[in-house]
């Protein structure tokens, strides 16, 4: 599918207020959302400056040749050479667009000293403003074409899912796994991964981030899994808790209470509810298990080009609503200190009056042994 960039970049200049001159985009997820380029964020500084009636690139010479095949963006292009430099093609661009003694609106996230250090050097009395939330808040609604292409992530992730539990048995190692699983998501069709799989096994599961090692299984271990493919740029993000034979009671109680949570959380899920109800609703119930002190981490997060969006925040107290179209995860967690964690994560989206669970793999825990 070929997206209307243009009116993607006419969404994006609705941030120009409040004296803003121009939005400044690097490299990563805000450029290929609103232009559809997918540039590195490299040592060549690369810049796509929007203004109120133009669009232009600051773009080294080795990648200016990306613009000739986009002529839909009728890109000005301030084009740069190594033998040069670049100050000569910021300079231009300063001038040629009528942006001195202006500010500059920039996500402060991704924006590199080095690049606002080349406009002040231009300029010193340019000025810069965070527009970051403006252009997450944008991309937080997700047409029917991004939502299509998460299920297909999906679909090629929980594939590979299927086929690796197959293979699981004592003795295995945590890398030996997450190796696996990047081979099986890569032979299902995934077009790259969102991130390296996690997997985790025994006590090193009640680190929420720990480190993939050479721990072996054992019977009766918790594991957990997180991982996800990406599907034409978009992923999934997707973690499953599993044991290898019997469960002890308390590890089995402990699953219990978090896939609860998990299906409280998303039966909250609808247009209009403060995002924090949707935290609370699992929170309550871990914390009424007695397990609140081991639930420390959010319960979701925003999903899209980004594996983890800032809008929604699936937090404690966010008051801000959730609206049709929003991506996100559901992932409550308990984590026991040398005993093991777990986890379970779904990824949803909010519909006209309600949710759909985008994952569909079954939340069991135990593998046969």
């Amino acid at each position: 599918m070929t997206f209307d960039y243009n009116a993607r970049l006419n969404r994006l200049r609705a941030l120009l207020i409040d004296g803003v001159s121009a939005i400044a985009l690097v490299p990563g997820a805000n450029m290929r959302y609103f232009t559809g380029l997918s540039l590195h964020l490299m040592q060549r500084p690369t810049i796509a400056l929007i203004t109120a009636d133009s669009f232009a690139m600051i773009i080294p010479q080795l990648e200016a040749s990306k613009l000739d095949q986009r002529p839909d963006l009728n890109a000005r292009a301030f084009v740069w050479s190594d033998s040069e430099g670049y100050q000569g093609a910021f300079e231009a661009a300063v001038d040629g667009l009528g942006l001195r003694g202006g500010i500059l609106g920039v996500d402060g996230m991704t924006m590199r000293v080095t690049e606002w250090l080349t406009f002040q050097r231009i300029d010193p009395t340019m000025g810069v403003r965070g527009v970051e939330r403006g252009l997450i808040a944008i991309r937080a609604i997700k047409s029917p074409y991004e939502v299509d292409a998460m299920r297909r992530a999906i679909a090629v992730s929980e594939r590979a899912l299927e086929r690796l539990l197959l293979e699981i048995k004592v003795g295995v190692t945590e890398r030996e796994i997450a190796s696996r699983l990047s081979v099986l998501m890569k032979e299902e069709g995934g077009h790259g991964e969102a991130f390296s799989p996690a997997v985790q096994f025994g006590a090193n599961s009640a680190l929420p981030h720990g480190s993939v090692g050479d721990r072996r299984l054992e019977r009766g271990q918790l594991i957990i899994i997180d991982f996800g493919a990406v599907v034409d740029g978009y992923p999934a993000d997707i973690t499953r808790t599993f044991c290898l034979g019997e469960a002890p009671a308390d590890l089995q109680r402990m699953f219990n209470t978090v896939l609860s949570a998990n299906i409280a959380a998303k039966a909250a899920v609808r247009p209009g509810v403060p995002m924090g109800d949707v935290d609370k609703a699992a929170r309550d119930l871990i914390s009424a298990a007695g397990y609140g002190a081991y639930f420390i981490h959010r319960t979701g997060h925003g999903l899209g080009l980004d594996i983890h969006e800032p809008i929604p925040q699936i937090a404690a107290g966010v008051t801000d609503i959730l609206q049709t179209g929003m991506t996100f995860t559901i992932e409550p967690g308990i984590y026991l200190p040398g005993v093991g964690g777990v986890r379970i994560e779904d990824d949803v989206v909010v519909t006209a009056d309600s949710v759909e669970v985008l994952t569909q793999f079954p939340r069991e825990l135990i593998i046969p042994a």
